[in-house]
């Protein structure tokens, strides 16, 4: 076992999904609920099948693509995510959503 590749994995994901939507929807069911438990139990489960997902659709893109390919497109893939968060929206292109 990689324990160094362990704790980084941990870590990313866990800063990952502080305050992110499923954390939020898990709040507020376990707000309502009567059953804490099954609002725990439901939401690990849905964390572990989608970390599941993306490991698996990851290591079947690694064995398809070459290393540095992947590496470019995810790299590519961010700077658009950041400028398009950077980028005010003008309101020509908020009014026609």
């Amino acid at each position: 076992m990689d324990w160094q590749l362990l704790m980084l994995s941990f870590i990313t994901v866990f800063l990952a999904e502080l305050g992110d939507k499923s954390q939020v929807a898990a709040i507020a069911l376990g707000g309502t609920s009567k059953h804490p438990k099954a609002v725990f139990f439901g939401t690990a489960s849905a964390l572990v099948v989608a970390s599941f997902i993306g490991v698996w659709v990851g290591e079947g893109t690694a064995l398809l693509l070459p290393e540095d390919l992947v590496k470019a497109i995810a790299a590519i893939g961010f700077a658009i995510m950041a400028v398009r968060l950077l980028w005010p929206e003008s309101d020509a292109d908020a009014s026609e959503e």
